[in-house]
């Protein structure tokens, strides 16, 4: 585990919070605990950032809410994808892809002459 770590793109976070709740309802520890665990301890999402975008994506449509028991015993607010959620996902994830490509091949250019030159 690198004791450096990222903070996510801008824009990222709600992209990789609908990807995290396509797998499973739920709450929001365990969403920050996963996407870290996902990206292999790279990102760290804090609650200050975690749950304003939860109410974004909220108001937007793209999550609802339920009360639940952890797996603890304890009660916390679950949040689970809604189809508007899942259409946003796909929408983010196919950007994302053409952006990343086009990144990639950017940062993959070792000498460079402008078109019809």
């Amino acid at each position: 585990m690198s004791d450096e770590r990222l903070e996510l793109l801008q824009g990222t976070l709600e992209m990789l919070v609908l990807k995290t709740l396509a797998l499973e309802p739920m709450h929001g520890w365990g969403i920050a605990h996963r996407i870290q665990s996902m990206s292999r301890d790279v990102f760290l999402v804090t609650q200050g950032s975690l749950y304003p975008a939860l109410v974004r994506m909220r108001r937007r449509g793209w999550v609802k809410t339920a009360w639940r028991l952890t797996e603890k015993g304890r009660r916390a607010r679950y949040y689970e994808l809604t189809t508007a959620g899942r259409r946003t996902l796909t929408t983010q994830h196919t950007a994302w892809e053409r952006a990343s490509a086009a990144i990639d091949h950017i940062m993959s250019v070792r000498t460079w002459a402008p078109e019809g030159a």
